[in-house]
Protein backbone atom coordinates (compact mmCIF):
# COMPACT_ATOMS: atom_id res chain seq x y z
CA UNK A 1 0.00 0.00 0.00
CA UNK A 2 1.27 3.59 -1.09
CA UNK A 3 2.66 5.25 2.22
CA UNK A 4 0.07 8.54 0.47
CA UNK A 5 -2.77 10.17 3.78
CA UNK A 6 -4.65 10.91 1.08
CA UNK A 7 -5.80 6.85 -0.06
CA UNK A 8 -9.84 6.17 0.09
CA UNK A 9 -8.85 2.78 1.47
CA UNK A 10 -7.51 4.33 4.68
CA UNK A 11 -11.10 5.59 5.39
CA UNK A 12 -12.80 2.46 3.85
CA UNK A 13 -10.61 0.22 5.24
CA UNK A 14 -8.46 -0.26 8.74
CA UNK A 15 -4.60 0.05 8.37
CA UNK A 16 -2.16 0.57 10.81
CA UNK A 17 0.95 2.92 10.80
CA UNK A 18 4.29 1.60 9.28
CA UNK A 19 7.47 3.57 10.29
CA UNK A 20 10.53 3.71 7.79
CA UNK A 21 12.82 6.44 9.66
CA UNK A 22 13.11 8.42 12.50
CA UNK A 23 15.33 10.34 13.66
CA UNK A 24 16.92 13.49 15.23
CA UNK A 25 19.49 15.64 13.05
CA UNK A 26 21.59 18.77 13.37
CA UNK A 27 21.98 20.72 10.23
CA UNK A 28 24.90 23.40 9.38
CA UNK A 29 25.13 25.02 6.21
CA UNK A 30 23.60 22.43 3.81
CA UNK A 31 22.05 21.68 0.21
CA UNK A 32 20.41 19.10 -0.11
CA UNK A 33 19.10 17.27 -3.60
CA UNK A 34 15.74 16.87 -4.14
CA UNK A 35 14.25 13.20 -3.56
CA UNK A 36 11.52 11.94 -2.82
CA UNK A 37 9.71 8.82 -0.59
CA UNK A 38 7.04 6.55 -1.03
CA UNK A 39 6.19 7.73 2.44
CA UNK A 40 4.63 10.60 4.46
CA UNK A 41 7.31 12.80 5.84
CA UNK A 42 7.18 15.03 8.85
CA UNK A 43 10.12 17.73 9.38
CA UNK A 44 9.04 19.21 12.72
CA UNK A 45 12.19 22.37 13.38
CA UNK A 46 12.88 22.17 17.10
CA UNK A 47 15.44 25.12 16.79
CA UNK A 48 17.03 27.64 14.07
CA UNK A 49 15.73 28.07 10.68
CA UNK A 50 15.75 26.43 7.00
CA UNK A 51 13.99 26.43 4.40
CA UNK A 52 12.26 23.15 2.37
CA UNK A 53 11.54 23.61 -1.16
CA UNK A 54 8.77 21.54 -3.15
CA UNK A 55 8.06 20.13 -6.46
CA UNK A 56 4.13 20.60 -6.15
CA UNK A 57 3.11 19.08 -9.93
CA UNK A 58 3.34 21.20 -13.10
CA UNK A 59 6.66 22.19 -12.24
CA UNK A 60 6.12 24.85 -9.94
CA UNK A 61 8.41 25.02 -7.14
CA UNK A 62 7.07 26.26 -3.66
CA UNK A 63 9.57 27.33 -0.60
CA UNK A 64 8.64 27.05 3.05
CA UNK A 65 11.23 28.92 5.44
CA UNK A 66 10.27 27.15 8.78
CA UNK A 67 11.34 28.81 12.25
CA UNK A 68 11.99 26.93 15.28
CA UNK A 69 8.21 25.33 16.27
CA UNK A 70 6.79 24.61 12.95
CA UNK A 71 6.53 21.89 10.94
CA UNK A 72 5.60 20.78 7.54
CA UNK A 73 4.27 17.55 6.49
CA UNK A 74 5.28 16.22 3.09
CA UNK A 75 2.94 13.94 1.19
CA UNK A 76 4.39 10.69 -0.46
CA UNK A 77 5.89 10.88 -3.68
CA UNK A 78 6.22 14.86 -3.80
CA UNK A 79 9.68 16.20 -4.73
CA UNK A 80 11.21 18.13 -1.89
CA UNK A 81 14.53 19.37 -0.52
CA UNK A 82 16.31 20.89 2.54
CA UNK A 83 18.33 24.07 2.59
CA UNK A 84 20.36 25.38 5.49
CA UNK A 85 22.16 28.95 4.60
CA UNK A 86 25.73 28.87 5.29
CA UNK A 87 26.58 29.77 8.94
CA UNK A 88 23.34 28.98 10.39
CA UNK A 89 21.91 25.52 11.53
CA UNK A 90 18.96 23.93 12.19
CA UNK A 91 17.72 20.66 14.51
CA UNK A 92 15.04 18.49 13.14
CA UNK A 93 12.80 15.74 14.09
CA UNK A 94 12.08 13.96 11.40
CA UNK A 95 9.33 10.41 10.91
CA UNK A 96 8.24 8.87 7.49
CA UNK A 97 5.73 6.57 8.14
CA UNK A 98 2.98 4.28 5.60
CA UNK A 99 0.35 2.22 6.59
CA UNK A 100 -0.02 -1.71 6.53
CA UNK A 101 -2.97 -3.83 7.41
CA UNK A 102 -4.43 -3.45 10.71
CA UNK A 103 -3.17 -5.86 13.12
CA UNK A 104 -3.24 -3.22 16.25
CA UNK A 105 -5.06 -2.89 19.79
CA UNK A 106 -5.89 1.18 19.06
CA UNK A 107 -8.31 2.36 16.56
CA UNK A 108 -7.03 1.73 12.99
CA UNK A 109 -7.04 4.78 10.74
CA UNK A 110 -10.03 4.34 9.43
CA UNK A 111 -12.26 3.61 12.60
CA UNK A 112 -9.95 6.88 13.55
CA UNK A 113 -11.57 8.86 10.47
CA UNK A 114 -14.98 7.52 11.39
CA UNK A 115 -15.28 8.14 14.91
CA UNK A 116 -13.46 11.96 14.63
CA UNK A 117 -14.57 14.01 12.00
CA UNK A 118 -11.25 16.34 12.21
CA UNK A 119 -9.78 13.24 10.85
CA UNK A 120 -11.84 12.58 8.30
CA UNK A 121 -11.70 15.84 6.97
CA UNK A 122 -7.76 15.61 6.78
CA UNK A 123 -7.80 12.59 4.87
CA UNK A 124 -10.06 13.42 2.41
CA UNK A 125 -8.40 17.47 1.96
CA UNK A 126 -5.18 16.38 -0.56
CA UNK A 127 -2.04 18.13 -0.26
CA UNK A 128 1.47 18.13 -1.32
CA UNK A 129 3.11 20.00 1.40
CA UNK A 130 1.29 21.56 4.44
CA UNK A 131 3.67 23.68 6.83
CA UNK A 132 1.46 24.27 10.62
CA UNK A 133 2.56 26.27 13.45
CA UNK A 134 2.99 23.84 17.02
CA UNK A 135 1.83 25.12 20.35
CA UNK A 136 3.91 22.11 21.60
CA UNK A 137 1.27 19.69 21.65
CA UNK A 138 2.66 17.84 18.77
CA UNK A 139 6.38 18.03 19.52
CA UNK A 140 5.41 15.77 22.70
CA UNK A 141 3.31 13.43 21.10
CA UNK A 142 6.38 12.93 18.41
CA UNK A 143 9.43 12.74 20.94
CA UNK A 144 7.16 10.09 22.57
CA UNK A 145 6.66 7.99 19.29
CA UNK A 146 10.07 8.35 18.33
CA UNK A 147 11.27 7.26 22.03
CA UNK A 148 8.63 4.35 21.69
CA UNK A 149 9.77 3.10 18.17
CA UNK A 150 13.29 2.70 19.57
CA UNK A 151 12.73 1.34 22.39
CA UNK A 152 10.58 -1.78 20.82
CA UNK A 153 12.46 -1.46 17.42
CA UNK A 154 10.21 -3.65 15.79
CA UNK A 155 7.76 -0.19 14.64
CA UNK A 156 4.83 -2.22 16.60
CA UNK A 157 3.02 -2.07 19.91
CA UNK A 158 -0.26 -0.68 21.64
CA UNK A 159 1.68 2.63 22.49
CA UNK A 160 3.09 2.91 19.41
CA UNK A 161 -0.45 2.65 17.68
CA UNK A 162 -1.98 4.68 20.41
CA UNK A 163 0.58 7.62 19.90
CA UNK A 164 -0.10 7.66 16.02
CA UNK A 165 -3.77 7.91 16.97
CA UNK A 166 -3.29 11.30 18.93
CA UNK A 167 -0.59 12.14 16.64
CA UNK A 168 -3.04 12.24 13.31
CA UNK A 169 -5.84 13.67 15.60
CA UNK A 170 -3.72 16.32 16.69
CA UNK A 171 -2.20 17.40 13.44
CA UNK A 172 -6.25 17.45 11.90
CA UNK A 173 -7.19 19.52 14.74
CA UNK A 174 -4.30 22.05 14.01
CA UNK A 175 -4.94 22.23 10.04
CA UNK A 176 -8.89 22.55 11.12
CA UNK A 177 -7.08 25.45 13.42
CA UNK A 178 -5.30 27.13 11.19
CA UNK A 179 -7.96 27.39 8.27
CA UNK A 180 -10.49 28.91 10.71
CA UNK A 181 -7.60 31.28 11.64
CA UNK A 182 -7.65 32.24 8.28
CA UNK A 183 -11.10 32.66 7.76
CA UNK A 184 -11.43 34.57 11.30
CA UNK A 185 -7.97 35.57 13.05
CA UNK A 186 -9.01 36.86 16.05
CA UNK A 187 -11.09 33.03 16.79
CA UNK A 188 -7.57 31.72 17.17
CA UNK A 189 -6.38 33.97 19.76
CA UNK A 190 -9.73 33.57 22.05
CA UNK A 191 -9.29 29.85 21.84
CA UNK A 192 -5.61 30.42 23.16
CA UNK A 193 -6.85 33.01 25.83
CA UNK A 194 -9.11 30.42 26.90
CA UNK A 195 -6.28 27.65 26.96
CA UNK A 196 -4.06 29.57 29.09
CA UNK A 197 -7.01 30.34 31.74
CA UNK A 198 -7.79 26.62 31.96
CA UNK A 199 -4.14 26.23 32.74
CA UNK A 200 -3.51 29.06 34.99
CA UNK A 201 -7.01 29.54 37.13
CA UNK A 202 -4.79 28.39 40.06
CA UNK A 203 -2.45 31.38 39.49
CA UNK A 204 -2.96 35.50 40.63
CA UNK A 205 -3.50 36.13 36.72
CA UNK A 206 -4.66 39.39 35.42
CA UNK A 207 -6.19 40.32 32.07
CA UNK A 208 -2.43 41.52 31.21
CA UNK A 209 -1.51 37.82 31.59
CA UNK A 210 -3.37 36.54 29.54
CA UNK A 211 -3.12 38.85 26.60
CA UNK A 212 1.06 38.76 27.08
CA UNK A 213 0.07 35.11 26.90
CA UNK A 214 -1.33 35.24 23.15
CA UNK A 215 0.67 38.63 22.06
CA UNK A 216 -2.32 40.73 22.10
CA UNK A 217 -2.56 44.39 23.73
CA UNK A 218 -5.14 43.70 26.56
CA UNK A 219 -7.85 46.49 25.10
CA UNK A 220 -8.21 44.45 21.90
CA UNK A 221 -8.08 41.29 23.14
CA UNK A 222 -10.67 42.07 25.64
CA UNK A 223 -12.96 43.16 22.64
CA UNK A 224 -12.37 40.59 20.78
CA UNK A 225 -13.08 37.85 23.77
CA UNK A 226 -16.41 39.81 24.73
CA UNK A 227 -17.28 39.60 20.79
CA UNK A 228 -16.70 36.17 20.52
CA UNK A 229 -17.87 34.74 23.96
CA UNK A 230 -20.24 37.36 25.23
CA UNK A 231 -18.39 37.57 28.35
CA UNK A 232 -15.39 39.51 29.48
CA UNK A 233 -12.17 37.97 30.46
CA UNK A 234 -12.63 38.46 33.97
CA UNK A 235 -16.22 37.39 33.68
CA UNK A 236 -15.06 34.39 32.20
CA UNK A 237 -12.22 33.26 34.55
CA UNK A 238 -14.51 34.11 37.56
CA UNK A 239 -17.04 31.64 36.15
CA UNK A 240 -13.88 28.64 35.72
CA UNK A 241 -12.58 29.41 39.14
CA UNK A 242 -16.19 28.28 40.21
CA UNK A 243 -16.88 25.52 38.83
CA UNK A 244 -13.24 24.14 39.95
CA UNK A 245 -14.84 25.36 42.99
CA UNK A 246 -18.16 23.34 42.91
CA UNK A 247 -16.06 20.31 41.49
CA UNK A 248 -13.48 20.30 44.27
CA UNK A 249 -16.08 20.95 46.79
CA UNK A 250 -18.64 18.07 45.48
CA UNK A 251 -16.15 15.77 44.71
CA UNK A 252 -12.80 15.83 47.08
CA UNK A 253 -12.19 16.28 50.65
CA UNK A 254 -10.07 19.33 50.55
CA UNK A 255 -10.76 21.75 53.21
CA UNK A 256 -13.15 24.08 52.34
CA UNK A 257 -10.51 26.77 53.84
CA UNK A 258 -8.12 25.22 51.42
CA UNK A 259 -10.58 25.66 48.43
CA UNK A 260 -9.73 29.70 47.51
CA UNK A 261 -6.19 28.47 47.32
CA UNK A 262 -6.68 25.66 44.39
CA UNK A 263 -8.40 28.46 42.40
CA UNK A 264 -5.96 31.02 42.20
CA UNK A 265 -8.42 33.96 44.72
CA UNK A 266 -6.00 34.92 47.60
CA UNK A 267 -8.76 36.15 50.03
CA UNK A 268 -10.97 33.48 51.74
CA UNK A 269 -13.69 36.04 52.32
CA UNK A 270 -13.65 37.49 48.60
CA UNK A 271 -13.85 33.94 47.54
CA UNK A 272 -16.90 33.11 49.81
CA UNK A 273 -18.67 36.29 48.41
CA UNK A 274 -17.77 35.18 44.97
CA UNK A 275 -19.13 31.53 45.22
CA UNK A 276 -22.32 32.58 47.20
CA UNK A 277 -22.96 35.35 44.13
CA UNK A 278 -22.18 32.23 41.27
CA UNK A 279 -24.16 29.54 43.62
CA UNK A 280 -26.86 31.22 45.66
CA UNK A 281 -25.46 29.22 48.51
CA UNK A 282 -22.13 29.65 50.18
CA UNK A 283 -19.54 26.99 50.13
CA UNK A 284 -20.16 24.98 53.33
CA UNK A 285 -24.06 25.04 52.03
CA UNK A 286 -23.19 23.41 48.44
CA UNK A 287 -20.81 20.95 50.25
CA UNK A 288 -23.07 20.08 52.73
CA UNK A 289 -25.94 19.56 50.02
CA UNK A 290 -23.74 17.32 47.53
CA UNK A 291 -23.48 15.09 50.73
CA UNK A 292 -26.93 14.96 51.35
CA UNK A 293 -27.53 13.86 48.16
CA UNK A 294 -25.12 11.38 48.25
CA UNK A 295 -26.13 10.05 51.32
CA UNK A 296 -30.08 10.32 50.30
CA UNK A 297 -28.95 8.05 46.78
CA UNK A 298 -27.14 5.17 49.30
CA UNK A 299 -29.89 5.05 51.10
CA UNK A 300 -32.36 4.57 48.05
CA UNK A 301 -30.16 2.12 45.69
CA UNK A 302 -29.59 0.15 48.82
CA UNK A 303 -26.08 1.18 48.46
CA UNK A 304 -23.63 1.90 51.72
CA UNK A 305 -22.08 5.01 50.73
CA UNK A 306 -19.47 4.74 53.32
CA UNK A 307 -18.20 0.84 52.23
CA UNK A 308 -17.89 1.97 48.52
CA UNK A 309 -15.09 5.21 50.27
Amino acid sequence: MSGSLFQKALIDGDYSPRFFAYYYKQWTGYRMSYHQHDSTEIMYLISGGCVVDVMSGEGREDSFRLKRGELIILDANIPHRLIVEEGTSCRMLNVEFGFSEYGGVAPSVGRLARQEEVVAELLQNPFTSLVLPDPEDIYYVLKSLVLELDQRRTGEGSLIDLLFSELLLRLARLRREQWHASQQPAQIYVRRSIEFMHQNYDQAIQVKDIAAAVSLHPGYLHRIFKEHTSRTLTDYLTMLRMEKSKMLLGQSDIPIVEIADYVGISSRQYFHLLFKKYAHCTPVEYRNSIERHKWNYGEQSGTNISEDI
